[in-house]
């Protein structure tokens, strides 16, 4: 309808202002506010849950978010391009948001250090947790990895492993894992991922960002 030329088939797209980008953007957005709702619920879940099992309060425990971002997502967004500053229609996919220290998007709460990136590993191994960076808005657009990568695609992974074994490795590591489907955590194994610690010092040595902290898995829930 457009007269766009695409690359492969299976992609589909629309302008930005066209009817059906106007719709696809806002369905987006609804679909993102689900999602942030949904992590919201677990999250109080997840602090009843202790709060019961430690016999003290939430405030006691400590349980603060750390921090709450949507990747996988398209943002409207201004950007320097040639000089000047342009809106930007922004689509991450397998990328995540990674805005510099003094960045006006920024709450008040993190405008000092910048905005910090969550680049998950695997249930088996680590994450990292990282803060955005100047030449990530040069370079990128304000953007970053949001993850490791897999090596294996799900199928081959479910063809390779079996999710009671995996669920069996990890206890031995002192990793507790529940899940609804077993057979499904073939899918989520370290194996079926790349290293994201050689992932971090790609990012960060390339300036779009700065890592911060390890986090290692104690407890793991999927689905």
């Amino acid at each position: 309808r457009y007269d766009i030329s695409l690359p492969d088939r299976q992609l589909a797209c629309a302008p930005v202002e066209s009817p059906e980008g106007r719709q696809y953007l806002s369905a987006m957005r609804c679909a993102a506010n689900y999602a942030w709702c949904n992590r919201q619920h677990i999250t109080h879940w997840v602090r009843e849950a202790f709060a019961e099992v430690f016999g003290r309060s939430q405030a006691r425990l400590g349980l603060q978010q750390v921090y709450d971002v949507a990747h996988n997502i398209a943002k409207i967004e201004e950007h320097t391009v040639d000089g000047r500053p342009v809106a930007l229609c922004v689509h991450r996919k397998g990328a995540t948001r990674a805005f510099p220290p003094g960045h006006p998007s920024l709450s008040v709460r993190h405008r000092a250090i910048g905005q910090p990136v969550l680049i998950p590993g695997d249930m088996g191994r680590y994450s990292y947790i990282g803060v955005g960076t100047a030449r990530a808005m040069k370079d990128t657009f304000g953007s970053t990895c949001h993850g490791a990568g897999r090596l294996l695609s799900r199928t081959a992974a479910r063809k390779m492993l079996r999710g009671d074994d995996v669920a069996a490795a990890l206890l031995d590591r002192a990793i507790v894992v529940r899940t609804g489907d077993v057979p499904a955590l073939a899918e989520e194994a370290s194996q079926a991922y790349k290293d994201v610690a050689d992932i971090i010092e790609v990012v960060q040595g390339a300036g779009i960002c700065r890592k911060v902290a390890r986090a290692v898995p104690l407890g793991v829930i999927k689905g």
